[in-house]
Order: structure tokens, then sequence, then C-alpha cells
């Protein structure tokens, strides 16, 4: 009935991200979603993808371009990068706390938990270096001890194939697999919004079925 139809307002930080696009494809599938897209370089967005949503230039460090852009979500998806990932982190759960918005989708890193065995794990540690993982790990601690109401992504290797086939593992689980499609993880994201109650406080690795193996198949040459 139309008297019971739920407009959900996402806004999506980092939206001309690769998996970003993938996701704001999705999303604008959903007759219930408002999509805002938010980010520093909005020509980096086709003219098709700037359609989707309503268009906000700004960076997640201006606390108060982000207070304005966040007042009447009811979702953040966080598709963000960068050597300051800590920083905008926390001042995304900082802004988050002060507008009133509980639901966040935070995109992050294999690898964060040392959860990666054998030697995939050796290589991914070597592949990505000492200072990134720490820096996505210290970014990700920040939104768990936070008191939102979270969800954390942990892609594999990311490819671009067009495909959707992806399964979990959870926080102190080994991770599985070595790759999965930026198109999996768009479609993941889509699911969240649709279900907004699922996966809350999980932190989970995903990944391609039956893909183990010492590195991704395109470094295996």
């Amino acid at each position: 009935m139309k008297g019971d139809f739920f407009m959900k307002n996402v806004i999506v930080l980092g939206a001309a991200g690769n998996i970003a696009k993938f996701a704001e494809e999705y999303l604008a599938m959903q007759d219930d979603v408002n999509l805002k897209l938010y980010l520093r370089h909005p020509e980096k967005l086709s003219t098709e993808e700037a359609k989707r949503g309503t268009i906000i230039q700004g960076d997640v460090l201006d606390e108060a371009t982000l207070a304005a852009a966040l007042q009447g979500q009811d979702i953040v998806y966080a598709n963000l990068a960068g050597e300051d990932i800590e920083q905008q982190a926390k001042t995304i759960v900082k802004t988050m706390d002060q507008v009133g918005i509980k639901r966040l989708i935070w995109i992050s890193s294999i690898g964060i938990y040392d959860e990666v065995p054998g030697k995939f794990g050796e290589w991914n540690n070597q592949m990505l270096g000492a200072t990134y993982l720490p820096t996505y790990a210290a970014a990700v601690k920040a939104i768990e001890n936070s008191d939102l109401n979270y969800t954390v992504l942990r892609p594999a290797w990311l490819s671009d194939k067009d495909e959707v086939s992806y399964e979990f593992t959870q926080k102190g689980e080994p991770f599985k697999g070595t790759e999965v499609s930026r198109k999996s993880i768009g479609e993941l994201v889509a699911k969240l919004v649709e279900q907004p109650t699922k996966h809350v406080h999980e932190s989970l690795g995903v990944n391609k079925p039956n893909t183990n193996g010492d590195k991704p198949e395109w470094y295996q040459k």
C-alpha cells in the first residue's frame, strides 16, 4: 500500500569510487531509496551517473559541509581511501553522532586483522605494506569502538569482472579466497541498504568462492 511506503535517504561518501558506482547503479533500482552523492570531484561522474542522486561537493574532513549533507539521512555508505583514512573515519563517526544517524556501511581492506592465512596472507601483507594495513585497521577500530550500527566490508583483491559472486567470513575467521569483483561488492552494499538490520556490528570478509591460491589469478602469470 502506498501509505506503507517508506523512503530511505542514503548518502554515499566517495561517490566517484569504482565500487561506489556499482552500488549507486543498484541503489538507483530500488524504488524506496533517495540518493545523495557526496564527493570532492563531481566531474568524475558521467552524465548518467550524476542523474542517480543529488550531488554535494565536499570533503569528509570538512565537518560543517558533511554535517549539513548528513541532515535527514538514514544510512551512510562510505567508500573512501587515503593516508588520512583514520581521521576520515573519526570525523564521520563524530558527525554522525552529532546529527543523530546510526547506520553506517564502511568499505575497508583485506588483512586489517592479520586474518589472511598462508602464502596468500604473506603476499598480501607484502603488497599492502607496513603503513597501509595499520592505517585502515585504525580506521575500522574507530568505527567498531563507536555506538554506530556499522557493517564493515573487507573485500578480497578487486577485479572488474562483470559478475556477482561472493561469500562471507566473519571477523575472527580465516579469510577465504583471493579475489572478488567490484560489482559484487556494489550489489552487497545495495542489499545491506535494502535490509538495513542485517549484519549490524559485523565485519565481513568478502570473496568469490573457489578462488583459493597464493595470489589473485592476474598475478599468477
